[in-house]
């Protein structure tokens, strides 16, 4: 009998107990080497990418989709199996492993890149621009090497295929019942909820809404959400059944902070290999209001006020797959360029699908920049348990009143609104709006940050 090594699900990290597997990334016979990912894991905090351990060829025993436990068993590796061996498997075996054998058109002879079956991927698993060229040159069943970061399709790799093998003039059976009909799994609901029990808080899920007359092709896609999407949704849902929200705004003179950052970005990145951007200002800038009002940083558990001293700062990151807050530890305690540094790391592991449980736990105060998206004003929502999230918007020169040596003048400067969503239950309205005042007075007057005063 052959050398059988079973790969189990492993842990994922503290009161996480169950994955989805978001996607094979080697095919079910193939030869694996011990250093490759088989698999990606993924949990309503983050996803998990599963090495072989080993050399072997591989056989999947739970198909793309499937929700595991920790420590279930989804594949083998039959290490007594050689390279050459493995690659004889047959292709039917691939597309059974996704969870639909069907005909397929053959993938264009090429070198590089690791072959994808699009059968076998959920459209949501692909960025924006790659899932739209999929759908508009209907390549839903076509194979394509994919040669981006982490193995992932780019969009350059859809354009090479279409460039020598033509877009696809129909879409197969299957395909066909992917644009069509909904996907396996948990139906959408006319609120954007799912019809699993116990996935939203608050009501019972609605029936599907059937369209008001025939779809035609392409015209509407169905699939069913993540977990971390599923978990996105929940938080956002409970945050607001949970907490008393409330957000207060203000207004920032950004003259100062432009000004500081346009003078020394070049020796501050010669000296310390990071860039000066907004980020920290706005973090030591938060540090300092915390120090007059500590209560933003504290958070409710059940009837018990915990009061935190530490300051662990949450930064939103946007990514393809979802928000991620990744947290800087003990942020209170860093230096501009330390705080540079841990964020342009914790964002980079983020965007690359490698940020671990761990480093997205344990925050007590968090930041949001919706500015970058060209944001002018909003209200953020709370990360529960945390009491507070400090929104940043856009920069855009306006023309204010500005009053020196006793007399008002006009004059254009850089302006940014801020806004700090607060929970009411532990936060009176006087805390929140001089916590907003003391983050300006630090931004509009960055020597407060040295000095301390």
């Amino acid at each position: 009998m052959p050398d059988i090594l079973d790969l189990k699900v492993p842990s994922l990290g503290e009161s996480v107990s169950e994955a989805t597997i978001a996607r094979w990334v080697k095919n079910d016979g193939e030869y694996v080497t011990s250093n490759d990912v088989i698999a990606e894991l993924e949990t309503d905090k983050a996803t998990v990418e599963l090495p072989a351990g080993k050399n072997g060829a591989l056989k999947i025993l739970k198909p793309k989709g499937s929700t595991v436990a920790v420590g279930e068993t989804i594949a083998q590796l039959d290490l007594a199996a050689t390279g050459g061996a493995a690659a004889a498997a047959p292709a039917a075996q691939t597309a059974q492993a996704g969870g639909n054998a069907t005909a397929t058109q053959a993938p264009p002879t090429t070198s590089a890149g690791n072959p994808i079956h699009l059968a076998n991927i959920a459209l949501d698993d692909l960025s924006p621009a790659v899932r739209a060229l999929v759908i508009e040159h209907r390549l839903q069943n076509a194979i394509i090497n994919a040669t981006g970061a982490g193995g992932r399709l780019s969009k350059e790799d859809i354009l090479n295929y279409i460039a020598r093998t033509g877009p696809s003039q129909a879409v197969d059976a299957a395909a066909a019942q992917q644009i069509q009909k909904p996907a396996s799994g948990p139906a959408f609901t006319a609120g954007g909820t799912t019809s699993q029990p116990n996935r939203m808080a608050g009501k019972e899920a609605a029936p599907a809404v059937a369209p008001s007359r025939p779809l035609v092709d392409g015209e509407e896609v169905r699939v069913p959400m993540s977990k971390l999407r599923e978990t996105i949704a929940r938080r956002l849902v409970d945050a607001q059944h949970q907490t008393a929200c409330l957000t207060t705004f203000n207004e920032v003179d950004l003259t100062a902070v432009m000004a500081l950052r346009e003078k020394y970005k070049e020796p501050f990145e010669k000296a310390y290999g990071v860039g000066l951007g907004f980020m920290s200002f706005f973090a030591k800038a938060v540090c300092y209001a915390l120090k007059t009002v500590p209560q933003v940083n504290w958070m409710i558990d059940g009837n018990t006020i915990v009061q935190r001293n530490a300051v662990h700062l949450g930064v939103a990151v946007s990514t393809d797959r979802g928000l991620f807050v990744p947290v800087v530890r003990n942020a209170h305690q860093l230096s501009m360029a330390q705080i540079e540094a841990e964020i342009k790391r914790l964002a980079t592991r983020a965007r690359d699908n490698k940020i671990t449980i761990d480093e997205m736990a344990g925050g007590t105060f968090t930041i949001t920049n919706g500015g970058v998206f060209g944001s002018l004003l909003s209200t953020p929502i709370i990360n529960p348990p945390q009491a507070g999230i400090l929104g940043m918007h856009k920069i855009e020169k306006r023309a204010v009143v500005i009053s020196e040596a006793g007399k008002d003048t006009i004059a254009i400067r850089p302006m940014m609104y801020i806004a700090l969503t607060y929970d009411h239950r532990i936060i009176d309205g006087k805390q929140s709006v001089t916590f907003l005042v003391k983050v300006k007075e630090a931004l509009e007057d960055p020597a407060r940050l040295v000095l301390e005063i």
